[in-house]
């Protein structure tokens, strides 16, 4: 399903999404007393791996989407790898270097998608251990002003009855995301820690950013435009001049954590 629904977007995903801060990297190296060797997990088109990279000497950064892969930013510490489902766990773990040889792993709005069942016991055998830790995060809601917001709430509403249980989750703000790992200060399971990420954005970044989101191609392939005229219309009349660019504040919650022993 995801693989999907990000090999169909991926274009226009590597336009429209947000670039992480670097301050996130720097609070998440901090925390590792090593920096060899980092995994971004469900990478897509590398938003994450490049800043893991100005912190870690080698970043592996894979996904299950080879269409995201082929528009990655590229990187010359970012060694970037198709994963398809048919890989082994052995396989995979063998990939990012085998047992306890990672130092950070993140997974960047993406572990929503993930089979958690597999994936958590792959983290807790590549972790360094001691000292590795896995970082998760995704961004919720964006604000711009009260009458842009409005109309933003009344999208995502109307977006409800189309979203997957995976999606669910991020739009819960990782709150009901299982996260059996030890907290290293950065959330717990169930309370994430929330973080705010600024992005400049024209008003066609605004409609690229909503049309990229999976929920929007899901209920296109049921047969309902969530962006009908008459809305983008409305989204048009708030925003202002159309060359206007507006500050988009992402409400964003992480969570961080290292193996328990």
């Amino acid at each position: 399903m995801a693989d999907h629904l990000f090999n169909k977007q991926a274009a226009i995903y590597s336009e429209a999404r947000p670039r992480y801060p670097s301050e996130w990297f720097s609070m998440l190296a901090a925390l590792t007393p090593q920096h060899s060797v980092a995994w971004d997990v469900g990478t897509g088109n590398g938003q994450a791996a490049i800043g893991v990279a100005e912190q870690y000497k080698k970043v592996i950064a894979t996904d299950i989407s080879d269409e995201q892969l082929k528009h990655a930013i590229p990187h010359p510490q970012v060694q970037y790898v198709h994963t398809p489902l048919a890989m082994s766990d052995d396989e995979l773990v063998s990939l990012i270097g085998g047992e306890d040889s990672v130092d950070l792993i993140t997974a960047a709005t993406a572990v929503q998608w993930f089979d958690l069942d597999r994936f958590y016991p792959i983290v807790k055998r590549v972790l360094r251990k001691p000292g590795g830790i896995i970082a998760v995060w995704c961004y919720g809601s964006m604000e711009f002003s009260p009458e842009i917001d409005g109309i933003l709430r009344r999208f995502f509403e109307l977006g409800i009855p189309f979203q997957s249980q995976s999606f669910k989750i991020a739009v819960q703000c990782y709150k009901t995301l299982p996260f059996p790992f030890e907290s290293v200060g950065v959330g717990c399971e169930g309370q994430p820690l929330e973080l705010d990420m600024r992005k400049e954005m024209s008003f066609q970044g605004l409609l690229k950013f909503l049309r990229s989101l999976p929920v929007v191609h899901i209920a296109k392939e049921q047969g309902v435009d969530l962006l009908p005229e008459e809305l983008l219309k409305e989204f048009e009349r708030a925003w202002g001049e159309p060359e206007m660019v507006r500050t988009a504040i992402y409400k964003t919650y992480m969570l961080a954590g290292k193996v328990k022993l």
